[in-house]
């Protein structure tokens, strides 16, 4: 049993595959297929004369160009998206009865989507903003989206509110600026006005909200959903990605000149990752909660504006997703793609969270204007694995050709086909809450308490993470120019904590507070980044080399560092290949033109035995951003006076030696350490 349902759940590739068109050597035709003889001159009479209307080969290449962009999503409209593949590690069954959480042997097709919140398709990648983390399962029993974010928690805690949300940090009508920023009035007017986003301000404002790779960044499902067990029997579960290559961002100036030098940043990284066969991986971690524990902390555990703190309720690790395969096509794939936290399989249901039931009608609502109607299910990457029977008919975009003659429910005329699936059959049965009360326009007064878990965030920050938020904080106020707005947000984050709130209001001309805080002393590990996994897997070494290098050595360091997955890329004066002293030679990759210090996670300066002043210039240019940036620095050979002249020698993360050994482990392990904040002036 378990053999047939890895074949059909791995037939979405064999699915996509009807859909595939290799044009090359293939002769030119119009969409119904007929054979086109011109394609540079429309239909005239006469070679000047007016082009004529029975030119059909024209209108129709006219017409499907004039249609080949559809509405941009609202929110996360600037996303980027691979193919892969999911395995349990352990049976669910005591928790779900959901099928793809039962047999390790079976790989499910998954389909994810990484996005940018704020920004519009054309935005940059490496702003500070939430990060969108959909992950599509193609699984035998229909497909099931798990449509989560990069941060845990969110703004708001009723869906009504989203729309106002959006709004305000949108560019502002009245001028459409600033794109993809939250650095402005309304925005922050909104917060000081709305203060159940204070939790998710210090998110917001972390190294979280600037990750340095899709690839190194954790997801989360934001909500309390249920797990349900073939008995009935539900738990509260809260969905995490964890990647195996840590978590880890850019530093501020960095990603605001990555957003200029290359706004493909992060989506390049991801597909390049993938062409290497340098497979992202990320762990599916759950939360678990028994049902009579839901009201046993001091927090809400429906409030989308509250974590459940992982030293109160450990996240259990049961299966790894790897992304394997880069799209065909990003408007057929990636832009046609429709998530929905509504598509759930048996085992899996909903909370009370108010976030999320605003969000099972808008996704719905979103996809009919964007997709052009209600037949978004049939376009290729949307369609489930298993087949779908039911009586819906017609509309925009249909391609099922249904046969006979009845397309209702109740019939006799077809022996009432399709007919519901029983529970047992693997029917969707909602899970039987008992719920009661008035009809009302309200908020628990468990969800009122806005400020404890944003005092839990910064109490686990390290110092340097600390420093951070402060920067963001005055980065972003400082580019708003309502003076009340701005003492409001220092009076809002007061409440916080006292010493961060009144850090920033120097910075941004407000007044400091007197008084305030909150009594919050807790701390969760967890949630810094200083805590997570480090290794030098992937990492990019820009290496900057010059003619008459040392060959053999050299190439026994690249091969060294390559050995440990870091992935250096050469770069130097000009294109071509640069020759060592023994003859070997080596491709160049980029430019000092075509590259720069911020695209690498490292540098490891060579040199040569003669190099121009500009050259020159250019090293030092390197070494003096990439220092600035905390990162790793090494050099061995002529490339050691660069780092004198730099003036950085015996700085934290650079390293140099004359042993080849002594210095590979150094410098990997200066590589893995990410960055050396050591430098960080407070």
């Amino acid at each position: 049993m378990a053999e047939e349902r890895k074949v059909d759940s791995n037939n979405k590739n064999e699915q996509l595959e009807q859909f595939r068109v290799n044009d090359q050597g293939q002769k030119m035709t119009t969409n119904q297929g007929l054979k086109v003889s011109e394609d540079e001159f429309s239909l005239k009479a006469g070679e000047r004369g007016p082009t004529l209307m029975e030119d059909f080969h024209f209108r129709e290449k006219m017409t499907h160009f004039d249609h080949e962009r559809i509405p941009e999503r609202v929110v996360h409209a600037r996303g980027f998206a691979a193919h892969g593949e999911f395995q349990v590690y352990d049976s669910m069954k005591e928790y779900t009865k959901a099928k793809f959480l039962q047999d390790p042997s079976v790989k499910t097709p998954v389909f994810v989507r990484f996005s940018t919140v704020a920004g519009s398709r054309g935005s940059a990648e490496t702003v500070r903003d939430v990060r969108g983390f959909a992950t599509k399962f193609y699984t035998e029993e229909g497909n099931y989206d798990l449509v989560g974010n990069n941060i845990p928690v969110f703004f708001i805690q009723d869906a009504i509110k989203f729309p106002d949300l959006i709004h305000a940090v949108k560019p502002e009508p009245h001028n459409e600026m600033p794109q993809a920023a939250s650095a402005h009035d309304t925005f922050w007017d909104f917060v000081a006005n709305n203060q159940e986003s204070a939790h998710m301000i210090m998110w917001h404002l972390s190294d979280r909200a600037i990750p340095r790779s899709f690839r190194m960044m954790e997801g989360f499902g934001v909500h309390t959903f249920r797990f349900v067990n073939d008995q009935g029997k539900a738990h509260f579960v809260k969905f995490h990605w964890k990647p195996v290559l840590g978590v880890h961002s850019l530093v501020w100036d960095e990603a605001q000149k990555i957003s200029g030098k290359d706004p493909d940043f992060l989506r390049r990284d991801l597909w390049e990752s993938i062409e290497m066969g340098n497979f992202p991986e990320y762990e599916l971690g759950v939360q678990l909660l028994a049902e009579e524990d839901e009201f046993n902390f001091d927090f809400d555990i429906l409030d989308p504006t509250k974590i459940w703190p992982e030293e109160d309720i450990p996240v259990k690790i049961i299966g790894k997703m790897t992304l394997n395969r880069n799209v065909d096509n990003v408007f057929a794939e990636t832009e046609q793609v429709a998530f929905h936290p509504g598509h759930v399989v048996p085992g899996i249901d909903f909370s009370n969270d108010p976030l999320l039931q605003g969000r099972l009608f808008s996704y719905t609502d979103t996809q009919l204007i964007r997709l052009g109607g209600p037949n978004f299910h049939e376009l290729p990457i949307n369609r489930p694995v298993c087949p779908f029977h039911n009586n819906q008919r017609d509309g925009y975009g249909r391609q099922t050709i249904n046969v006979g003659q009845v397309s209702y429910h109740k019939n006799s005329l077809a022996g009432n086909a399709p007919a519901p699936a029983t529970e047992a059959e693997g029917g969707y049965v909602h899970y039987q809450e008992k719920v009661e009360g008035r009809k009302i326009r309200s908020r628990s007064e468990s969800f009122k308490d806005h400020f404890s878990q944003a005092a839990l965030f910064w109490n686990s920050m390290s110092q340097v993470e600390k420093e951070h938020i402060i920067q963001a904080f005055s980065f972003e106020l400082g580019k708003v120019k309502s003076l009340s707005v701005r003492q409001e947000i220092v009076d809002m984050f007061a409440h916080v904590n006292v010493e961060l709130a009144a850090a920033f209001a120097v910075q941004i001309g407000a007044t400091p507070p007197k008084e305030g805080g909150s009594s919050v002393t807790k701390t969760s590990p967890a949630l810094s980044q200083e805590n997570t996994i480090k290794m030098p897997n992937t990492r990019k070494v820009g290496v900057i080399i010059g003619h008459e290098f040392n060959g053999a050595e050299v190439m026994s360091i690249l091969a060294g560092i390559q050995a440990e997955g870091v992935q250096p890329e050469i770069v130097s004066d000009m294109l071509g290949a640069v020759k060592g002293s023994d003859g070997t030679e080596l491709a160049v990759d980029h430019t000092f033109l075509t590259a720069d210090p911020v695209l690498f996670d490292a540098l490891y300066i060579i040199g040569g035995a003669s190099e121009s002043k500009k050259f020159h210039n250019d090293t030092i240019y390197f070494i003096k951003e990439a220092f600035s940036h905390f990162k790793p620095i090494g050099a061995t050979h002529e490339g050691v006076k660069y780092l004198e002249v730099s003036g950085i020698v015996g700085s934290a993360g650079v390293v140099q030696g004359e042993d080849i050994n002594e210095f590979l482990s150094t410098f990997v392990e200066a590589i893995s350490a990410h960055r050396h904040w050591e430098r960080q002036v407070v």
